[in-house]
């Protein structure tokens, strides 16, 4: 200790900044750059730190281990960028495709437009009929309780509407070709 301070006290004239970062620039950047594991940071971390130590340079050059001060600026520099930036800009990873991408709907929504415009074409009963037995999937009697006609009405009802249905259908797709 007694050393260290007769050293500080022996060291009366300031060392000139410029000179000592011409001597020194290398070993910090090499230094930083073992800290840090990339050019770009390390060299961030080295400018921030001499920008702080020549801002408060006459305190610096005073210490025991003017090299042993700006690297430890050099850490808190590299601290502080990783405090600021790694935390809130971490990229999330890519996510993982187990199994083949989840359809859209789009033809499944198309497809279910389709059958209710198609649908909308029939009288009302048959189409109550229809949505009854095979949307509700209620039998010809609860059909024929529902719509306040027998059952075998109810099952004509079915049949004409799937007849009228099929027709239309048939002519469309004669269209198409």
């Amino acid at each position: 200790m007694e050393a260290a301070l007769a050293a500080a006290e022996a060291r009366t004239e300031p060392i000139d900044f410029e000179l000592w970062v011409t001597e020194k620039a290398d070993a910090l950047l090499r230094f930083a750059y073992v800290l840090t594991g990339d050019t770009t940071l390390a060299e961030d971390a080295v400018q921030d730190a001499l920008t702080t130590a020549c801002a408060r340079w006459s305190r610096v050059s005073r210490a025991d281990d003017p090299e042993a001060y700006v690297k430890r600026m050099v850490v808190n520099a590299h601290i502080s960028w990783w405090r600021r930036f790694r935390r809130r800009e971490a990229p999330a990873a890519d996510p993982v495709r187990t199994g083949p991408p989840a359809p859209d709907g789009a033809a499944d929504r198309a497809e279910s437009d389709a059958v209710w415009a198609l649908c909308s074409t029939l009288p009302d009963k048959q189409r109550a009929a229809v949505v009854l037995r095979f949307y509700e999937e209620l039998s010809y009697a609860e059909i024929g309780a529902l719509l306040h006609c027998a059952e075998a009405t109810a099952r004509s009802h079915v049949h004409r509407a799937l007849a009228a249905l099929k027709t239309t259908l048939s002519k469309e797709g004669a269209e198409d070709a």
